[in-house]
């Protein structure tokens, strides 16, 4: 019982140390076959990088109409950004295997300076 506890608890704490690695950033990983994190709020002006983390190529694409980015085949370790510049909601996926999905959400910038 007590081993299986700590094994639990060890796979919680691996889950969250890799996902808590991309949170609060701009930065989407690539891996095992996913975008992680899978959706990931900005806000207008900012650039996110996906990074490709798998052995397997990847590419990054808008799933809109307007097709605003497209990345090339990523190899492992490569990296493709993209200026997200207007508020909305960007669904994307990799051409090579559909069923990965991700979104960006992105919000109006407040333009000013907190005091």
């Amino acid at each position: 019982m007590k081993s299986t506890v700590y094994a639990v608890l060890f796979a919680i704490s691996a889950w969250l140390a890799t996902n808590a690695a991309y949170a609060g950033t701009n930065q989407v990983a690539i891996k095992n076959f996913a975008f992680v994190p899978a959706t990931l709020t900005i806000t207008a002006g900012t650039t996110v990088t996906w990074t490709n983390t798998d052995e397997d190529p990847h590419t990054v694409a808008d799933r809109g109409d307007a097709h605003l980015f497209r990345s090339a085949a990523l190899d492992t370790n490569d990296k493709y950004s993209y200026t997200f510049t207007t508020p909305g909601s960007y669904a994307y996926f990799c051409t090579l295997h559909p069923h990965m999905v991700g979104k960006i959400i992105v919000t109006a910038s407040t333009g000013g300076v907190q005091k």
